[in-house]
Protein backbone atom coordinates (compact mmCIF):
# COMPACT_ATOMS: atom_id res chain seq x y z
CA UNK A 1 0.00 0.00 0.00
CA UNK A 2 1.28 3.46 -0.84
CA UNK A 3 0.00 7.02 -0.85
CA UNK A 4 0.79 10.32 -2.51
CA UNK A 5 0.64 13.00 0.15
CA UNK A 6 1.57 16.66 0.47
CA UNK A 7 4.09 17.33 3.22
CA UNK A 8 5.67 20.72 3.95
CA UNK A 9 4.70 22.09 0.54
CA UNK A 10 5.95 19.08 -1.45
CA UNK A 11 4.29 15.93 -2.76
CA UNK A 12 5.77 12.50 -1.91
CA UNK A 13 4.96 8.90 -2.76
CA UNK A 14 5.28 7.09 0.56
CA UNK A 15 4.83 3.61 2.02
CA UNK A 16 5.00 2.25 5.56
CA UNK A 17 8.47 2.27 7.24
CA UNK A 18 9.86 4.53 4.49
CA UNK A 19 12.25 7.34 5.42
CA UNK A 20 11.52 10.73 3.87
CA UNK A 21 13.41 14.04 3.98
CA UNK A 22 11.07 17.05 3.94
CA UNK A 23 11.47 20.80 4.46
CA UNK A 24 12.07 21.66 8.12
CA UNK A 25 9.04 20.93 10.35
CA UNK A 26 8.27 22.68 13.64
CA UNK A 27 7.58 19.35 15.39
CA UNK A 28 10.20 18.27 17.94
CA UNK A 29 12.35 15.17 17.44
CA UNK A 30 10.74 11.93 18.60
CA UNK A 31 7.18 13.24 18.30
CA UNK A 32 4.52 12.12 15.83
CA UNK A 33 3.07 14.22 13.03
CA UNK A 34 0.01 13.63 10.84
CA UNK A 35 -0.40 14.71 7.22
CA UNK A 36 -4.03 14.74 6.11
CA UNK A 37 -3.67 16.14 2.60
CA UNK A 38 -3.60 12.73 0.90
CA UNK A 39 -4.04 13.03 -2.87
CA UNK A 40 -3.98 9.34 -3.84
CA UNK A 41 -4.21 5.95 -2.14
CA UNK A 42 -3.30 2.63 -3.74
CA UNK A 43 -3.88 -0.77 -2.10
CA UNK A 44 -3.13 -3.47 -4.64
CA UNK A 45 -5.48 -2.95 -7.58
CA UNK A 46 -7.70 -0.53 -5.63
CA UNK A 47 -6.73 3.06 -6.38
CA UNK A 48 -8.53 6.06 -4.84
CA UNK A 49 -7.93 9.55 -6.21
CA UNK A 50 -8.92 12.64 -4.22
CA UNK A 51 -10.63 15.76 -5.48
CA UNK A 52 -8.17 17.15 -4.62
CA UNK A 53 -7.69 15.37 -1.25
CA UNK A 54 -9.24 12.13 0.04
CA UNK A 55 -11.64 12.79 2.91
CA UNK A 56 -10.67 10.88 6.07
CA UNK A 57 -7.30 9.67 4.77
CA UNK A 58 -4.04 10.54 6.47
CA UNK A 59 -0.38 9.57 6.78
CA UNK A 60 1.16 9.30 10.24
CA UNK A 61 4.89 9.70 10.69
CA UNK A 62 7.51 10.14 13.41
CA UNK A 63 10.14 12.86 13.41
CA UNK A 64 13.57 11.22 13.56
CA UNK A 65 15.85 14.25 13.49
CA UNK A 66 16.40 17.73 12.08
CA UNK A 67 19.37 18.28 9.79
CA UNK A 68 20.74 20.37 6.94
CA UNK A 69 21.20 19.19 3.35
CA UNK A 70 24.33 19.22 1.23
CA UNK A 71 25.76 22.58 0.25
CA UNK A 72 24.65 23.92 -3.13
CA UNK A 73 26.78 26.55 -4.87
CA UNK A 74 24.89 29.38 -6.62
CA UNK A 75 27.07 31.36 -9.03
CA UNK A 76 25.95 34.40 -11.04
CA UNK A 77 27.98 36.07 -13.78
CA UNK A 78 27.21 38.77 -16.35
CA UNK A 79 29.65 38.72 -19.24
CA UNK A 80 31.45 41.90 -20.14
CA UNK A 81 30.02 43.63 -17.05
CA UNK A 82 32.61 42.61 -14.47
CA UNK A 83 29.85 41.10 -12.32
CA UNK A 84 30.40 37.88 -10.37
CA UNK A 85 28.59 36.62 -7.28
CA UNK A 86 29.01 33.30 -5.47
CA UNK A 87 26.78 32.05 -2.67
CA UNK A 88 26.37 28.76 -0.85
CA UNK A 89 23.09 27.32 0.45
CA UNK A 90 22.21 24.42 2.75
CA UNK A 91 18.51 23.57 3.01
CA UNK A 92 17.06 22.90 6.46
CA UNK A 93 15.44 19.45 6.41
CA UNK A 94 13.61 17.05 8.70
CA UNK A 95 14.00 13.27 8.51
CA UNK A 96 10.75 11.41 9.17
CA UNK A 97 9.74 7.73 9.04
CA UNK A 98 6.25 6.72 7.86
CA UNK A 99 4.49 4.71 10.57
CA UNK A 100 1.05 4.15 9.05
CA UNK A 101 -1.28 5.07 6.19
CA UNK A 102 -4.92 5.56 7.19
CA UNK A 103 -7.48 5.20 4.42
CA UNK A 104 -10.47 6.55 6.34
CA UNK A 105 -11.55 7.86 9.72
CA UNK A 106 -8.73 10.36 10.27
CA UNK A 107 -9.62 13.74 11.74
CA UNK A 108 -8.81 16.80 9.67
CA UNK A 109 -6.42 19.31 11.16
CA UNK A 110 -8.39 22.37 12.20
CA UNK A 111 -7.31 25.72 10.81
CA UNK A 112 -7.96 28.84 12.84
CA UNK A 113 -10.22 31.39 11.18
CA UNK A 114 -9.54 35.07 11.42
CA UNK A 115 -11.50 36.67 14.24
CA UNK A 116 -14.10 39.26 13.21
CA UNK A 117 -13.33 42.90 13.86
CA UNK A 118 -14.28 44.15 17.29
CA UNK A 119 -17.68 45.80 17.61
CA UNK A 120 -19.29 47.92 20.28
CA UNK A 121 -21.29 46.23 23.00
CA UNK A 122 -24.56 47.52 21.54
CA UNK A 123 -23.86 45.76 18.24
CA UNK A 124 -23.03 48.90 16.26
CA UNK A 125 -19.83 49.09 14.29
CA UNK A 126 -17.00 51.14 15.73
CA UNK A 127 -16.81 54.69 14.31
CA UNK A 128 -14.39 55.39 11.50
CA UNK A 129 -12.06 58.35 11.62
CA UNK A 130 -13.33 60.39 8.66
CA UNK A 131 -10.25 62.58 8.63
CA UNK A 132 -8.07 59.54 7.96
CA UNK A 133 -10.45 57.63 5.66
CA UNK A 134 -11.08 60.62 3.43
CA UNK A 135 -7.42 61.31 2.76
CA UNK A 136 -6.42 60.27 -0.78
CA UNK A 137 -3.79 57.58 -0.97
CA UNK A 138 -0.40 58.70 -2.17
CA UNK A 139 0.26 57.58 -5.71
CA UNK A 140 3.24 55.35 -6.19
CA UNK A 141 5.84 56.45 -8.66
CA UNK A 142 5.43 54.42 -11.82
CA UNK A 143 8.13 56.00 -13.94
CA UNK A 144 11.13 53.73 -14.37
CA UNK A 145 14.50 54.41 -15.93
CA UNK A 146 16.21 52.31 -18.59
CA UNK A 147 18.66 49.51 -17.84
CA UNK A 148 21.91 51.38 -18.45
CA UNK A 149 23.87 48.15 -17.95
CA UNK A 150 22.92 47.24 -21.53
CA UNK A 151 25.54 49.77 -22.64
CA UNK A 152 28.89 48.06 -23.23
CA UNK A 153 31.28 49.09 -20.44
CA UNK A 154 28.61 50.03 -17.86
CA UNK A 155 28.31 47.76 -14.84
CA UNK A 156 25.98 47.84 -11.81
CA UNK A 157 28.11 50.33 -9.84
CA UNK A 158 28.43 52.79 -12.73
CA UNK A 159 24.70 52.52 -13.51
CA UNK A 160 23.93 53.29 -9.86
CA UNK A 161 26.28 56.31 -9.92
CA UNK A 162 24.70 57.66 -13.12
CA UNK A 163 21.21 57.25 -11.69
CA UNK A 164 22.25 59.18 -8.60
CA UNK A 165 23.46 61.98 -10.90
CA UNK A 166 20.06 62.16 -12.61
CA UNK A 167 20.93 60.09 -15.69
CA UNK A 168 18.50 57.16 -15.71
CA UNK A 169 17.44 56.75 -19.36
CA UNK A 170 19.20 56.05 -22.65
CA UNK A 171 18.07 59.43 -24.00
CA UNK A 172 19.58 61.30 -21.04
CA UNK A 173 22.84 59.38 -21.38
CA UNK A 174 22.96 60.09 -25.12
CA UNK A 175 22.71 63.84 -24.46
CA UNK A 176 25.55 63.77 -21.93
CA UNK A 177 29.09 64.48 -23.12
CA UNK A 178 31.64 61.67 -22.67
CA UNK A 179 33.90 63.96 -20.64
CA UNK A 180 31.01 64.82 -18.32
CA UNK A 181 30.26 61.11 -17.85
CA UNK A 182 33.91 60.48 -16.93
CA UNK A 183 33.68 63.26 -14.37
CA UNK A 184 30.52 61.77 -12.82
CA UNK A 185 32.00 58.27 -12.45
CA UNK A 186 35.46 59.44 -11.40
CA UNK A 187 35.06 57.84 -7.94
CA UNK A 188 34.21 54.42 -9.39
CA UNK A 189 37.27 52.18 -9.28
CA UNK A 190 38.71 51.12 -12.62
CA UNK A 191 39.77 52.57 -15.95
CA UNK A 192 36.56 53.41 -17.82
CA UNK A 193 36.54 54.68 -21.41
CA UNK A 194 33.27 56.54 -22.01
CA UNK A 195 33.81 57.71 -25.60
CA UNK A 196 31.27 55.29 -27.14
CA UNK A 197 28.63 55.43 -24.39
CA UNK A 198 26.56 58.39 -25.71
CA UNK A 199 26.37 56.86 -29.21
CA UNK A 200 25.46 53.44 -27.80
CA UNK A 201 22.77 55.09 -25.69
CA UNK A 202 21.37 56.88 -28.73
CA UNK A 203 21.03 53.60 -30.63
CA UNK A 204 19.30 52.07 -27.60
CA UNK A 205 16.97 55.07 -27.27
CA UNK A 206 16.07 54.76 -30.97
CA UNK A 207 15.35 51.04 -30.53
CA UNK A 208 18.09 49.96 -32.93
CA UNK A 209 19.05 46.92 -30.88
CA UNK A 210 20.41 44.79 -33.72
CA UNK A 211 22.74 47.55 -34.84
CA UNK A 212 23.79 48.14 -31.22
CA UNK A 213 24.44 44.44 -30.61
CA UNK A 214 26.54 44.18 -33.75
CA UNK A 215 28.64 47.15 -32.68
CA UNK A 216 29.00 45.88 -29.10
CA UNK A 217 30.43 42.62 -30.40
CA UNK A 218 33.32 44.69 -31.72
CA UNK A 219 33.86 46.44 -28.38
CA UNK A 220 35.56 45.39 -25.16
CA UNK A 221 34.57 47.48 -22.15
CA UNK A 222 33.37 50.21 -24.48
CA UNK A 223 36.62 50.27 -26.48
CA UNK A 224 37.15 48.81 -29.95
CA UNK A 225 39.07 45.52 -29.79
Amino acid sequence: MYAIVEMAGQQFKVAKDQKVYVHRLQTEEGKKVTFDNVLLLADGSNVTVGAPAIDGAAVEAKVVKHLRGDKVIVFHKKRRKGYKKKNGHRQSLTEIVIESIISKGAKKTETKKAEPKAKKADGKAAPVDVSVASKPKAKKATAKGDDLKKIEGIGPKIAETLNAAGISTFAELAKTDAAKISEIIADVRGNHVTDTWPKQAQLAADGKWEELQKWQDELDGGVAK
